[in-house]
């Protein structure tokens, strides 16, 4: 086992204070910030744009280009955070393991885990040619031919991906860019998408054979300091699996317990403890994985609280986010559920600067509901502004009332 690091705690804004600094400061990161506040620590909320939602409830508020080696280099320099913890995949992560050989900070989980997991080449040449673990069969292209031929089986690298086939950007997060392709009219249309969905200008994609699939889920995955005979040690936790539906890769909605065979359980909870295992560091991992039958398939890992995750707000003893913050600072955790429930997504559904919101009463009004506003300061047509949360006695239920509370709240160019 490997020995838990601890951060002492002391008061915010003080000489003692333990300093947390969020690099991606969207609705994710902002339930993280609140929930390290609510421990004593200081927290600090970097972004690329000013007064995004974790700002607004951070210490301290800075915008600068995390993908700039040089910014983010004098922004850790300056403020001299204890932890420095990655919350979007778009950041400069060369720099950041630079600064954590040299001592000059902590990088959750490890320098390392940010780097292969911030884009999909990384980690999926991890996941299945370094673990050995099962995944759809891939190919990674740097051109619209490369990607024809790869899909085609013409590029010598081995059997056709063949149609149906899913591209993706090698960086970039939820959804953007990915496009499922049915057949060769497809393929220069999903190549156009990725080159413009992708986190940072790149050139470069996935292409992945289409799994069919039962259902997929997300396995949060704690490492975290144990307790009693494990008091000082890293150990894994696992948190009940979680269920969710996405449009072109996008999360629409989730819901907390996903019911799983056994068997199928057990495959989904090796391969998110072999991933997280070669990450390693400290905090909460969201593992995708594809289920069929008994059969699992990894397909992704984020070294951080997952979209997803949301849902855990309304449904466990601890949510990903307060998960998240303990296991950072070294603290015990507790994975169990304590409702079933579930999540749906409020978009946007318009284009303004100047937004406000219209029917969050009627919304509330649904028994067992609650939302989350994320406090964007703009609102795009596709943009998740949002979030209904609902708890019921099965999973049906909480997601009807989830999708209901959801339809009521409507997003308005404000009158002025």
């Amino acid at each position: 086992m490997t020995a838990a690091q601890t951060l002492p705690l002391g008061t915010p804004l003080s000489p003692s204070a333990a300093r947390v600094m969020l690099l991606g400061s969207g609705e994710l990161g902002k339930e993280v910030l609140i929930a390290l506040q609510r421990l004593g620590v200081e927290t600090i909320a970097v972004d690329r744009y000013a007064n995004a939602p974790g700002q607004q409830v951070a210490h301290h508020a800075r915008t600068i280009t995390m993908s700039d080696a040089a910014q983010l280099r004098a922004l850790i320099e300056a403020e001299r955070p204890h932890l420095v913890v990655p919350e979007i995949e778009a950041i400069a992560t060369h720099e950041l393991e630079k600064l954590e050989a040299e001592g000059v900070v902590r990088v959750i989980p490890t320098a390392r885990a940010a780097r292969l997991t911030m884009d999909r080449e990384g980690i999926r040449r991890l996941a299945a040619e370094t673990l050995g673990l099962p995944t759809s069969p891939y190919r990674f292209c740097d051109s619209l031919a490369e990607l024809q031929a790869a899909i085609d089986g013409t590029d010598g690298q081995g059997a056709a991906i063949g149609y149906p086939c899913i591209v993706k950007p090698v960086m970039s997060s939820s959804g953007k860019g990915q496009s499922k392709i049915d057949g060769p009219a497809d393929v220069p249309k999903a190549w156009d998408y990725a080159m413009a969905g992708g986190r940072v200008s790149h050139g470069r994609v996935i292409v992945e054979g289409f799994i069919d699939f039962d259902y997929e889920i997300t396995q949060l995955t704690v490492r975290a300091a144990g307790t009693g005979a494990e008091q000082g040690q890293i150990v894994t936790r696992f948190c009940e699996p979680i269920g969710h539906l996405q449009v072109s890769g996008d999360y629409v909605e989730s819901w907390q317990p996903h019911p799983m065979r056994d068997a199928a359980l057990q495959k989904s909870r090796d391969i998110a403890k072999a991933v997280t295992d070669n990450l390693g560091g400290q905090g909460l991992f969201g593992v995708e994985l594809f289920v069929k039958g008994d059969d699992v398939w990894f397909s992704e890992v984020s070294p951080r609280p997952h979209d997803t995750g949301l849902v855990t707000l309304s449904t466990q003893v601890q949510s990903e986010f307060e998960l998240h913050a303990r296991a950072i600072l070294g603290l015990p955790v507790d994975t169990s559920l304590r409702n079933t429930g579930a999540s749906a997504v409020i978009y946007g559904g318009v284009d303004t600067q100047d937004v406000t919101f219209e029917g969050v009463a009627e919304a509330l009004s649904v028994p067992g509901t609650d939302l989350r506003l994320f406090g964007k300061p703009e609102s795009f047509v596709k943009r998740r502004m949002g979030v209904a949360l609902a708890t019921d006695t099965t999973v049906e239920a909480a997601r009807a009332k989830a999708r209901e509370a959801a339809s009521k709240v409507k997003v308005k160019a404000a009158q002025r």
